[in-house]
């Protein structure tokens, strides 16, 4: 079994400074986030926000199934946060810098140009668990701020810090990118993203990972 490179065990806030500890300093961000989407969410009005949609949003059928890998979201960021605290420490805070680029981009976007979506089905067209729980999501998440999506940006992060992973076998890695693909699709298939949001995501990961990884890319280029 490996061996994790930190002993949590020997934590304690007073030495949240330690070299070995910092790199948890970078979880506050977290509270910067939560306050930052309550704000959005509830201080710009929903009349004022552009409505975003195209083709494919039409062509796009709901599906409350997909509710599974939509949600299944949150389980990957906290456990690939988890797993590279425990075992590379660079990896966390590589992934955490991704987390804060995509983020605070994507609310100054929201603030300059807010966005909404209306592709939310009136009715569910069956009752089950998995539209129950759509139910709740739709409830605390307004249709606003959606434009790029975030459950995107977020995504291919988590795909890209896997990706440079040494220590975990390819069929891991090929599982995650399949995985992040299948939950970036579910926001459209949940109607909780436009296609037009899915792919407004791209160029802000993009921008992430030359931030985060240009030192990763120029020396891979210049072999």
């Amino acid at each position: 079994m490996r061996k994790p490179v930190v002993d949590y065990r020997e934590f304690r806030l007073s030495r949240i400074n330690e070299p070995r500890f910092s790199h948890l300093k970078l979880l506050l961000g977290w509270l910067v986030y939560f306050a930052l989407y309550f704000l959005t969410e509830n201080l710009i009005p929903l009349e004022k926000c552009h409505v975003v949609h195209c083709f494919l949003d039409d062509v796009i059928p709901f599906n409350e199934l997909f509710v599974i890998p939509y949600t299944l979201w949150y389980v990957l960021i906290v456990g690939s946060l988890g797993y590279f605290a425990l075992y590379n420490t660079d990896g966390f805070r590589r992934l955490s810098v991704f987390i804060m680029i995509t983020q605070g981009v994507a609310m100054l976007v929201y603030i300059l140009y807010p966005s909404r979506q209306e592709l939310r089905p009136e009715t569910f067209p069956r009752e089950n668990f998995f539209s129950w729980i759509l139910g709740i999501i739709y409830a605390f998440d307004t249709p606003s701020g959606v434009c790029p999506s975030l459950h995107v940006a977020y995504s291919l992060g988590i795909a890209s810090v896997w990706c440079k992973e040494k220590g975990v076998p390819l069929w891991w890695k090929l599982f995650i990118v399949a995985f992040v693909i299948l939950i970036c699709w579910s926001t459209a298939f949940v109607k909780q993203h436009s296609v037009v949001d899915i792919f407004a995501a791209v160029p802000l990961g993009l921008l992430a990972e030359t931030v985060v990884y240009h030192h990763y890319w120029k020396e891979k280029l210049s072999r």
